[in-house]
């Protein structure tokens, strides 16, 4: 049995940090087109979780357009929770907005009523994470605060130490993605996993992303990582498995 958090989020019926890890879905796109022709397979492929990479979009630096962007995508998925993130990009993001640019793109979000969480960077100023937690609050709009290292995977006891700061830094969900150099990279990601479900409250996610990567993606439920990312038509990272492919592979574990 898979060791669930003591603290389980419920949002729309799915359970984070539940019995079972849940399967979110990344759209990313650059026109609002191309998005809502993306999340039309959204019935189809079944997500748990849907996650808008917002920071693919052409008209990002124009707050209307992302908000009636929003508004159009809820109107197509509004049954599924909804991830509303917008990446920097020294952590994987495609284009670049100043600080005050990306609070206000996240506040316009959390107060719209269209969105079920946000993720934002661990690495954002402490003046950021409180300004966006504070909206977060009142409005029933949950927290991910994340950390990503797309070159390599930090040692035992520092990775440990992201996932206990973001629970620190009132997050509601912690997580993490780094990249391997080799398989001892992959098992100390699970191995963090393991420690930290077993000190830490709330959800959280661990990733070890590219090929080597792959079997955290498939077995990272059984060692408490709570959701993991699984591609449609676009990928946001390293090494993820299509929908279907998962599910495949999950199907022998009576996901």
């Amino acid at each position: 049995m898979r060791p669930q958090s003591p603290v389980q989020i419920d949002i729309k019926g799915k359970r984070i940090g539940g019995p079972r890890p849940l399967i979110c879905l990344p759209l990313l796109a650059d026109t609002q087109a191309s998005l809502l022709e993306q999340a039309g397979s959204i019935p189809t492929l079944k997500p748990d979780l849907i996650e808008w990479r917002v920071d693919a979009l052409d008209t990002l630096a124009d707050a209307r357009s992302v908000a009636q962007t929003l508004a159009a995508l809820h109107a197509m998925s509004k049954a599924w929770p909804l991830l509303f993130t917008c990446r920097i990009p020294a952590e994987g993001g495609m284009q670049t907005l100043s600080a005050a640019m990306r609070v206000a793109l996240y506040q316009m979000a959390v107060t719209s009523g269209q969105v079920d969480m946000i993720d934002i960077e661990l690495s954002s100023s402490r003046d950021t994470i409180q300004a966006l937690r504070s909206a977060c609050r009142p409005a029933g709009v949950k927290l991910i605060l994340s950390y990503h290292d797309f070159e390599r995977t930090p040692d035992n006891d520092a990775l440990l130490q992201k996932l206990l700061d973001a629970e620190q830094a009132g997050a509601d969900i912690a997580k993490v993605a780094v990249m391997p150099c080799d398989s001892q990279d992959v098992l100390t990601l699970l191995n963090v996993t393991h420690l930290a479900r077993q000190q830490m409250k709330i959800p959280l996610i661990a990733i070890s992303m590219g090929h080597e990567g792959v079997i955290t993606r498939i077995a990272g439920g059984l060692f408490g990582s709570d959701i993991t990312f699984a591609s449609g038509t676009a990928t946001s990272a390293p090494g993820q498995l299509s929908i279907t492919d998962l599910r495949k592979a999950w199907s022998v574990m009576s996901w």
